[in-house]
């Protein structure tokens, strides 16, 4: 199958960038969420995580493709959120969001063009000029959109995850796997 026939179109480099990608680095707010934040009256603070993301994230995690997520928040949701869905890389509170991408990138031993990164506002875009496939989700900012290499058909909070990781395993020759365990 190939990626057009679910989405839309890619660049040939596109794809070749998504090839080589053996890291999806991905912020929280606006790309795994709407980028809304719920605080109720005793100070809770909700968000509302997309199922079908999840389901890409154990996906290509079982293809070998590691997954971090980089935040300048600090939520105990997101910790939970991620530790389901089996991603080992959690970085929250970041207001330097390119310390926690060197220190990663060290950590797994990986070049930049190893690395994608998906994001929405202006704190993402210092990683996203440094790794090799950079990634807006639908409703970014124009800036980050227009340093993007893929925009995604998706909003964030809606599938945008789970359009990249379709794109990371098509382009990677796996299927869209089953996982057979809830997200």
């Amino acid at each position: 199958m190939q990626f057009s026939e679910l989405y839309q179109a890619i660049s040939v480099q596109t794809s070749d960038k998504a090839k080589s990608i053996k890291l999806l680095i991905c912020d929280i707010d606006g790309v795994f969420s709407d980028g809304r934040i719920y605080l109720g009256n005793q100070g809770e603070e909700l968000k509302a995580f997309n199922t079908k993301d999840g389901f890409g994230i154990k996906a290509l995690i079982e293809t070998g493709v590691e997954v971090a997520v980089i935040t300048g928040r600090h939520s105990e949701i997101v910790k939970q959120r991620m530790t389901s869905l089996n991603v080992k890389h959690i970085y929250q509170g970041q207001e330097d969001k390119v310390k926690a991408y060197e220190e990663l990138k060290d950590n797994l031993n990986l070049t930049d063009d190893q690395i994608a990164y998906i994001g929405d506002d202006g704190p993402d875009i210092p990683v996203m000029q440094k790794v090799g496939l950079a990634v807006a989700v639908a409703d970014a900012h124009p800036l980050v959109k227009k340093l993007a290499h893929y925009t995604t058909l998706l909003p964030g909070g809606f599938g945008a995850v789970r359009e990249l990781t379709d794109l990371l395993m098509l382009s990677q020759g796996n299927e869209l796997l089953s996982t057979g365990s809830s997200t």
